[in-house]
């Protein structure tokens, strides 16, 4: 059993907090704050005092669903911003320009040898700030193949850090979702944890535990696990980061570095 870094400690102690349902006049205080601080626009969801506990409170639903067009094969799986994104060269992709990672590293040792697959295609990362609705959904319709667990640390992963601290995204707590699209084109969805991100949470895996004191990969395969467009398949505890890794000629993406995307806007098409 490895030691437990200091980032998911915190993280730790953070969850326990958001998790307490205090009497209503405090935690009405707690909630209006954080809206406040945060500058998190409610206009689509229940007004801050209806909820319980403040990661209530971050795993919000809508009040009416967002209506997505049928014409789109390819959607933001969140509200985000799009944080860099580009093509894959030489087992690369980057976290902000300048900062880039290794395929093979992020992906884990289940996945090895896929960076060479994913060669030529496509990176999106898809960064959630505190302030931003922490559910995601599908961005097209597909397969799931397989997913991993791999342990690690929890490291803010905003903007500021990210230009810090080189390989963040591999040291730190991921999930990893393999899942083919239609013409079995393969695609990764990496969820990135971070700091005060207690948990990950994949809808249709519960054996998936976050921010508990592991140091092996958990892996899982499906054999007919079919998705649809925008379905929801989970949640943040907090803002983090999504990475979205296509194989060459699955996709042409309509998004650049520095863009504000919403959960079902079209960011591209699916070929």
């Amino acid at each position: 059993m490895s030691k437990q870094h200091i980032t998911s400690y915190i993280s730790q102690v953070f969850g326990k907090f958001a998790n307490r349902e205090f009497s209503k006049p405090i935690q009405g205080i707690i909630n209006t704050g954080y809206v406040k601080l945060m500058g998190l626009n409610m206009s689509e969801f229940d007004t801050p005092n209806s909820y319980k506990t403040l990661n209530k409170l971050f795993i919000r639903e809508f009040k009416t669903p967002r209506k997505i067009n049928t014409k789109y094969t390819l959607i933001s799986p969140v509200d985000a911003l799009i944080s860099d994104c580009g093509k894959i060269e030489d087992g690369y992709a980057y976290q902000i320009k300048g900062m880039e990672y290794r395929l093979n590293e992020l992906l884990g040792k289940q996945y090895t040898g896929y960076d060479k697959m994913l060669e030529g295609g496509e990176f999106i990362n898809f960064y959630l700030s505190p302030k931003d609705y922490h559910r995601y959904h599908i961005p097209m319709d597909l397969q799931v193949l397989s997913i991993t667990h791999i342990p690690g640390k929890l490291y803010p992963v905003n903007n500021r850090y990210l230009t810090k601290k080189k390989n963040l995204f591999i040291e730190n707590e991921r999930v990893v979702i393999k899942v083919k699209d239609r013409k079995d084109k393969i695609h990764f969805l990496v969820l990135v944890g971070a700091l005060n991100v207690g948990q990950m949470v994949v809808s249709f895996e519960e054996n998936i535990t976050i921010n508990i004191k592991l140091h092996e990969e958990s892996y899982y395969e499906y054999s007919d696990l079919k998705l649809k467009i925008s379905e929801l398949f989970g949640y943040f505890k907090m803002g983090s980061t999504i990475v979205m890794l296509s194989q060459k000629d699955a996709i042409i993406p309509d998004v650049k570095e520095g863009q504000n995307v919403k959960f079902g806007e079209r960011i591209g098409v699916l070929l």
